[in-house]
């Protein structure tokens, strides 16, 4: 597997001290929000030659490389799944172009959250949102496929604003609906918490290992992660002994002692990887 955390856990000023001590704990992946990432550029999603190739040569002076992309409708005005056809035009533009942005780069996995733009209105039946919403995303998934990425429907829970694909099991059987390879399942292990769902997750691994395309090791409220290295240790182990290759990234807010606070969850997380016995690269 390889071992990575986002940047949403850190100020853009402290990034060369985050990936710095990312690479002394062995991990190889950065997963970004590209306003953050291109915190340079006017648009983030199209930062010019200069800005990218200042902003790769960072992490490649570390070992590190790009894995994963979220907060894909940042700075997107009115966007909604289900708010009418320029309100998911606002969406699927806003998507398409974090798409471009990925395949510009090489990144393999795109992770779509958004809740507040996919809460379903009073008044629309939860079958017709599932219908029209694999619609658009059987589209973004062509979209994704001539680019080289895959998006990841992840899993929210209700206590984030919205009541479409709370659960994991809601968002594998959306992605089953969806029935597209270029659409695919992310584990994302604070929602998992938040669902009372995390105990079974180890034992789940065998069915599952084979659908992810990405991890997200976080804790409720993307407090600092992972909280208990032992008990995500099985979890690690697990999908190792299944066959997981891709990343395992921390997902986590910027804590309130900054890089001190990012130093010690990537510890806690080569700690958990140890336990469970993980070769990562």
């Amino acid at each position: 597997m390889i071992l990575s955390m986002s940047n949403i856990a850190w100020a853009p000023q402290e990034r060369l001290d985050a990936y710095s001590a990312m690479a002394q704990a062995g991990f190889r992946g950065l997963e970004i929000a590209p306003g953050l990432f291109f915190h340079a550029s006017d648009d983030p999603f199209v930062p010019s030659e200069t800005q990218a190739r200042e902003a790769l040569a960072e992490i490649a002076d570390q070992g590190l490389h790009l894995v994963s992309m979220q907060s894909l409708l940042f700075g997107v005005d009115g966007a909604g799944l289900f708010d009418g056809e320029g309100a998911r035009k606002a969406l699927v533009n806003g998507v398409t172009r974090a798409i471009n942005l990925a395949g510009r780069f090489g990144i393999a996995n795109l992770v779509f959250g958004s809740p507040a733009q996919r809460r379903v209105p009073d008044g629309m039946a939860m079958e017709q949102a599932w219908d029209e919403a694999a619609q658009v995303f059987r589209a973004l998934g062509d979209t994704a496929a001539s680019a080289g990425t895959t998006i990841t429907v992840e899993a929210n829970p209700a206590a984030y604003g919205t009541n479409f694909l709370n659960t994991f099991s809601d968002a594998r059987r959306f992605i089953e609906m969806v029935d597209h390879p270029a659409i695919a399942a992310i584990l994302d292990l604070g929602a998992m918490h938040m669902n009372g769902e995390f105990n079974a997750v180890a034992e789940a691994l065998p069915d599952l290992s084979s659908s992810l395309n990405h991890v997200h090791v976080s804790e409720p409220e993307l407090a600092p992660a992972p909280a208990d290295p032992e008990r995500l240790a099985p979890v690690l182990k697990g999908l190792t002994q299944h066959g997981y290759t891709k990343a395992v990234s921390i997902e986590m807010r910027r804590p309130d002692n900054g890089v001190q606070g990012v130093r010690a969850s990537i510890a806690a997380l080569a700690e958990a990887a140890r336990m469970g016995e993980c070769t990562y690269a």
